[in-house]
């Protein structure tokens, strides 16, 4: 995904849902504060979405523009319409998002992308491979810091279980990337 594909993509969820604000929080959120991200971290063609103003409008969200939907098929991308509630975030995420809005992408509308650290954390908390993976790379090329990302995924509100591998999955990372 591109940051052009991520502002459409912001446009037609705001159209399809009449909000005017989204909230964007999957992986490709890290186009709002990385607009030039490597390809690495962009390889996805979904990007999670929920309605900021309208929570309720994410099956409509999801029923237009989703996976396998006109739009995927038009603009090879999609928009999956998805509940916050899906996503464990660190407390405070809501002050760090960045906002998307300009007059010609977005034409005014606004996705607010979770901050890359938090990002990253959210994406520890589901540790999938992939997420993990995607983790990595933003260590890798440096979009992230291991201080802060252990400082947010240490305040996720998480299974102790849980907090305590990941921690261990960070420190072993950080240690390999040297």
């Amino acid at each position: 995904m591109t940051r052009a594909q991520l502002e459409h993509a912001i446009r037609a969820a705001c159209e399809v849902s009449g909000d005017t604000e989204v909230w964007v929080f999957g992986s490709q959120a890290i186009l709002g504060e990385h607009p030039d991200a490597p390809k690495s971290v962009c390889a996805s063609i979904e990007v999670d979405i929920q309605p900021k103003n309208h929570p309720d409008k994410v099956d409509v969200v999801d029923g237009a523009l989703g996976e396998l939907s006109p739009f995927n098929q038009s603009f090879g991308f999609y928009v999956h319409g998805v509940s916050l509630a899906a996503a464990a975030l660190p407390p405070g995420w809501q002050s760090r998002v960045i906002p998307v809005s300009d007059k010609i992408g977005t034409r005014g509308k606004t996705g607010w992308c979770v901050e890359a650290h938090d990002l990253a954390a959210s994406k520890l908390a589901a540790y999938r491979e992939k997420d993990r993976d995607f983790v990595r790379i933003l260590l890798q090329e440096g979009l992230i810091q291991g201080a802060v990302l252990i400082e947010r995924t240490a305040s996720l509100q998480i299974d102790g279980q849980h907090r305590a591998r990941l921690m261990h999955w960070i420190d072993i990372t950080l240690e390999e990337l040297g």
